[in-house]
């Protein structure tokens, strides 16, 4: 526990420490009046997922695994005994998560399962307080703590048909869902989601840990299994060794947890209760070669290899830990598999952390270092000019006034071009939020739920959901049919001015719609597995279908086309960004050179004068350069990447 909570905590400082130099360049850009507006949001965007930034552990199990157990014996040890219920039969009922922010208050949230009956997903209900019955933590004890934490047990009994309504499937023998009682009636959670918020070293830190159900209940909140365990930075899959693999674990296993054929980064598989085999008649070699061979087992079932497996015992462990026994918290193994647990779970999220921060960090300070070099090089074109002019007579005086005066006509020629890539810049923008906007997303969703509804057969009910991904996909291809013409029309402009006038102008950066066709391709995939089955297609009714594909499949597409907006229309922003910031600057130095030959024209400046100023002006621009540099250092020692290696990662990822 110690060692968990120590590698949590120098995470936690190194974000924070990202943060501040993240915080020194924006402020610094502000200060010197060196940045741009889209610059400044951005680095403000990065620092609130700096600040807002949690790791998600999610438990997965069939029920009387062991799983609260090990959630106790892991984060929860130090509070001198169980915080989550923890006996025999069922305990966690409902998708529990436990977290805190800081200024949140300690409370228990419990969202009632009949708002299934309603179109909202979870995710929206979150933001609805009032739907929700909250009980306040008074005292943050452990005791405190069990009584609340009881309730996400409780259940209640309802008829069958209304079980189906809320979406659980209910079976006569219990092998295909709950079975009913002699009354006829099933036995359903009370309540549909938990959110428990209370202070906790770990929790304070930006954890967050997430207790699910069994298979019955985790099938019948959809949203858990497209989401939140997707999105999990870590799985823990909890086996009983006294049980092994059954079939009820592997459904878990292939349907919630592993969803494909590849292991997946940060899915752990725990062998829990080996202190079963503690019978007092073998040695510990006989139990070691025993708990080597359940290993085994488990591996080859699951298809995965032997070192993803942890023996544990999970309650010997929690023992050791409120008694302080290490001999025993060694015996138990959990050691092993907390060091498993940080070792695949903080280092790959600061790493993605560290590429976020460097990507934005070097792109802003790309943008500042062109703005600058521009400035640099007309400052020193002035001064070459101005110096040229030592000793000559008015006419040539009068002839260098001349040409800057071509130079601007040029250049103002080559605006009007600019205006015209513009205005089609804007026509070809707005047609691609056509295709790639919430609104043609939003007609979509219409006429897929029309069709829906208006089927009278399940080939229908098939061919109107499978249309609805067909349709997303061809718009985000005529998307990126669009976005590949915006690129060549800019790269075209960029080499214009770059040839014409001298600006430094690199190719503008590429975007990609891959990882939005593949978000498509994963909920698709999840969409045939739980909801496009013959057997759910038959004994779903139409109502009940349709409620689910659009309260889980639609939902999660709706994210995805949100995020999509959100990236493509601040790309939009950032390739005209570079362009429009060294023509104003283009302008401006042509209007100052033309100023400062005119004033020496006319006698009313002295030639030495202005050469002083401009001389001093280029090295203030060096010297603003120079603190760019030690800024740009700054933030990658702070990540732990030498100089060298961040410009060379973020021109590996800018190519990608």
């Amino acid at each position: 526990m110690t060692d968990l909570t120590e590698q949590f905590s120098a995470y936690s400082r190194w974000r924070s420490h990202a943060g501040e130099a993240v915080t020194r360049l924006r402020s610094w850009l502000a200060r010197n009046d060196v940045g741009d507006a889209q610059s400044d949001l951005r680095l403000q965007y990065l620092l609130d997922r700096l600040r807002d930034d949690k790791l998600t552990v999610a438990f997965v199990a069939e029920f009387s695994r062991g799983k609260s157990e090990l959630i106790n014996a892991i984060f929860f040890g130090d509070h001198g005994d169980r915080i989550l219920p923890s006996s025999a039969g069922r305990t966690t009922m409902c998708p529990t998560e436990l977290q805190w922010s800081k200024g949140a208050v300690p409370e228990l949230r419990l969202l009632p399962i009949r708002t299934r009956a309603r179109q909202a997903p979870v995710s929206e209900l979150k933001r609805q307080r009032e739907e929700w019955t909250i009980e306040p933590l008074g005292a943050v004890d452990a005791s405190s703590l069990q009584r609340a934490l009881a309730r996400v047990s409780e259940t209640e009994r309802v008829g069958a048909e209304e079980a189906r309504t809320l979406g659980f499937a209910v079976d006569s023998r219990g092998d295909e869902g709950l079975k009913p009682g002699a009354d006829g009636l099933v036995e359903i959670p009370r309540w549909r989601h938990a959110l428990i918020q209370f202070p906790h070293p770990l929790l304070e830190q930006g954890l967050v840990v997430l207790d699910t159900p069994g298979l019955n209940a985790i099938g019948a909140e959809p949203e858990l299994t497209l989401s939140m365990l997707p999105n999990a930075h870590a799985v823990l899959f909890i086996l009983a060794a006294d049980t092994g693999v059954t079939q009820s674990d592997l459904a878990v296993w292939r349907n919630y947890v592993q969803c494909g054929a590849t292991r997946q980064r940060g899915r752990i598989v725990v062998l829990n209760k080996i202190d079963g085999l503690w019978d007092g008649l073998r040695d510990d070699a006989q139990i070691d070669r025993e708990i080597g061979r359940q290993v085994e087992t488990v591996a080859g079932t699951l298809g995965i290899d032997r070192g993803a497996v942890f023996p544990v015992s999970a309650q010997k462990a929690l023992v050791a830990r409120i008694q302080g026994d290490r001999p025993l918290l060694s015996r138990s193994r959990i050691p092993a598999l907390e060091r498993a647990l940080s070792e695949d779970l903080l280092p790959t999220r600061q790493e993605i952390v560290r590429d976020d921060v460097l990507a934005e960090t070097r792109e802003a300070s790309a943008k500042t270092r062109t703005l600058l070099e521009a400035r640099l090089s007309g400052l020193r074109e002035q001064l070459q000019e101005l110096t040229d002019l030592r000793g000559k007579n008015q006419s040539v005086i009068e002839y260098m006034m001349r040409k800057i005066r071509s130079e601007k006509e040029e250049f103002d020629q080559g605006l009007q071009k600019y205006y015209a890539v513009r205005s089609v810049f804007s026509d070809l923008t707005n047609s691609l939020l056509d295709h790639m906007g919430l609104d043609t997303l939003r007609d979509e969703t219409r006429r897929t739920r029309e069709a829906m509804l208006e089927s009278t057969f399940t080939r229908g009910l098939r061919e109107a959901m499978e249309s609805y991904f067909q349709n997303l996909r061809a718009n985000l291809q005529r998307s990126t049919a669009e976005i590949a013409e915006i690129a060549r029309m800019l790269e075209a402009m960029y080499k214009r001015f770059s040839v014409e006038h001298g600006l430094k102008l690199s190719a503008p950066e590429a975007f990609s719609t891959l990882r939005y066709e593949s978000e498509l391709d994963r909920l698709e995939a999840i969409f045939n597995r739980q909801i496009n089955t013959a057997l759910t297609l038959v004994t779903t009714g139409k109502q009940a279908l349709t409620q689910q594909f659009f309260e889980t499949v639609a939902m999660q597409a709706r994210r995805t086309f949100e995020v999509a907006n959100q990236d493509v229309e601040q790309w939009l922003r950032a390739v005209m960004s570079p362009l429009e910031t060294q023509v104003r600057e283009y302008q401006i130095q042509l209007k100052r050179r033309l100023e400062s030959v005119k004033r020496i024209h006319e006698a009313t400046d002295t030639l030495e004068n202005r050469v002083e100023e401009l001389a001093q002006n280029e090295a203030a621009v060096r010297a603003l350069i120079a603190e760019l540099d030690a800024l740009e250092a700054g933030i990658a020692e702070t990540l732990g990447v030498p100089v060298a290696a961040a410009r060379e990662r973020d021109a590996v990822r800018a190519a990608a």
